[in-house]
């Protein structure tokens, strides 16, 4: 007869995959993929290394899952700064806003997320990450455009320039030292020029008026 675990074994296991996930995130924003080994996400879960691979068969499938936890997190918050906004075209200015912010908050976090080598099965996930933003952007630019408040165009294909461009032009702050761990992010240029400046590059591209326009 077949093993079956008992409700109590399973919770148990339930538990301790979310205290891995929970160490890992941590992990992640503190070290990066490449100090986010199966040995130091058992050390900070508080198991033997061994039974990790209970949960996780490798670093690769670990790190994907660690991805999607982390991405689903960023793209609610995405979606809830949205929803405060009613116009397109500042909803739109929303979701490069705050991701950018979030980004610049969590430096060497969403440098992992975004441009650090990894695994290939991660680089597939970083794929869906970018096409889960741009198709929140493509929405907003077809609301836009029906509403006559931008031209003609191809918003996915707008969106996944949009996307690119962005992730691009955050790509060398986040790649700079990061502050110490556990201390707040200090209010610097990053944050008072580079997110206006991405949220003014967004409108332009868009064919629509900036705000800061004359």
């Amino acid at each position: 007869m077949a093993y079956r675990r008992t409700p109590a074994v399973q919770a148990r296991l339930d538990a301790q995959r979310e205290a891995v996930l929970q160490s890992a995130v941590g992990l992640l924003a503190e070290r990066g993929y490449g100090g986010c080994t199966m040995a130091a996400v058992a050390d900070r879960a508080g198991i033997a290394t061994g039974s990790l691979y209970q949960h996780f068969a490798n670093k690769a499938e670990l790190s994907v899952e660690l991805f999607r936890r982390v991405v689903t997190r960023e793209i609610a918050a995405v979606n809830a700064a949205v929803a405060r906004r009613d116009a397109p075209r500042q909803r739109i200015a929303a979701v490069v806003e705050t991701f950018a912010t979030r980004a610049l908050r969590a430096p060497r976090l969403a440098y992992a997320l975004l441009v650090e080598p990894a695994d290939a099965v991660v680089d597939g996930e970083r794929l869906v990450f970018r096409r889960a933003f741009r198709d929140v952007i493509a929405t907003e630019i077809a609301a836009a455009v029906a509403a006559g408040e931008l031209p003609e165009q191809d918003p996915v294909l707008t969106a996944a320039a949009l996307v690119g461009a962005v992730g691009e032009a955050l790509a060398g702050p986040l790649a700079a030292e990061p502050a110490p761990v556990h201390e707040p992010a200090p209010e610097h240029s990053d944050n008072t020029t580079v997110v206006p400046a991405l949220v003014s590059f967004t409108l332009r591209a868009l064919g629509g008026r900036d705000d800061s326009d004359a």
